[in-house]
């Protein structure tokens, strides 16, 4: 009996090798196949942003944050829909429109806000007590998004109902809308001209909102396209 075991595991063994052969001999490795293709993708993005940049001031705000929003889209690739003008519920129970509505492949929503890229809108060039305090162009992103974020987080089996009934023909099969403890993005302004006490400031104020959303400068995507670029040429 002892001997039929040890040979059904030998034998167990033996196919599992032949299996890791068969395998890696006639498997292509899918990321040094597409490596080539990624890393041109993001380099056409970068490139694009940077254009833009240089650029800003021939475009309006609405045609900026519809070129913006296809750089996210295609940088934040868990997202497959971004709606338009979304009507919710604020917290005053008012009808409120929210700029973008981006929704994940398991429907759950995020609220984006896009600024243009202006200069001087993080923080302060001066110090009061010592700190660089958000700008009120920052300021007034921030309490924003937090408003947008609270209503749908009030509202939100009623404001699921009601936005599922609206874009039930624009979301892919068995995709519907969610709203749990929804997230957001905010993108705007320049930090290449803060200094590095100013940029440090600008630090706490990001992380003391990471576990609600997110605060991107244009530079800051630059350089999350550059790593990108560059981790995929070590690969």
């Amino acid at each position: 009996m002892g001997e039929f075991f040890t040979t059904t595991r030998d034998a167990k063994a033996d196919y599992e090798k032949y299996l890791n052969k068969k395998i890696s001999r006639k498997d292509p490795n899918l990321l040094e196949e597409f490596k080539e293709i990624e890393i041109e993708k993001y380099h056409a993005i970068l490139i694009r942003l940077r254009l833009m940049l240089a650029n800003e001031k021939s475009y309006n705000e609405k045609h900026w944050q519809v070129q913006i929003l296809q750089i996210i889209l295609l940088m934040y690739t868990r997202y497959i829909r971004v709606f338009e003008n979304v009507p919710i519920k604020g917290i005053d129970e008012e009808k409120r429109y929210l700029d973008y509505l981006l929704v994940d492949v398991n429907g759950y929503a995020d609220v984006i806000e896009i600024k243009k890229p202006f200069d001087n809108c993080i923080v302060s060039s001066r110090t009061y007590r010592e700190n660089h305090i958000p700008l009120h162009e920052l300021s007034g992103a921030i309490m924003q998004l937090e408003k947008y974020l609270l209503g749908l987080n009030r509202w939100g089996a009623s404001t699921e109902k009601a936005l599922n009934e609206k874009y039930k023909d624009s979301l892919p099969a068995g995709v519907e809308i969610k709203i749990v403890n929804p997230g957001g993005i905010i993108i705007m302004g320049r930090e290449h001209n803060l200094t590095t006490s100013q940029k440090k400031d600008f630090e706490v104020i990001k992380r003391k909102f990471k576990n609600v959303f997110d605060i991107i400068t244009y530079d800051n995507l630059i350089f999350r396209l550059e790593a990108t670029i560059s981790q995929l040429k070590m690969r």
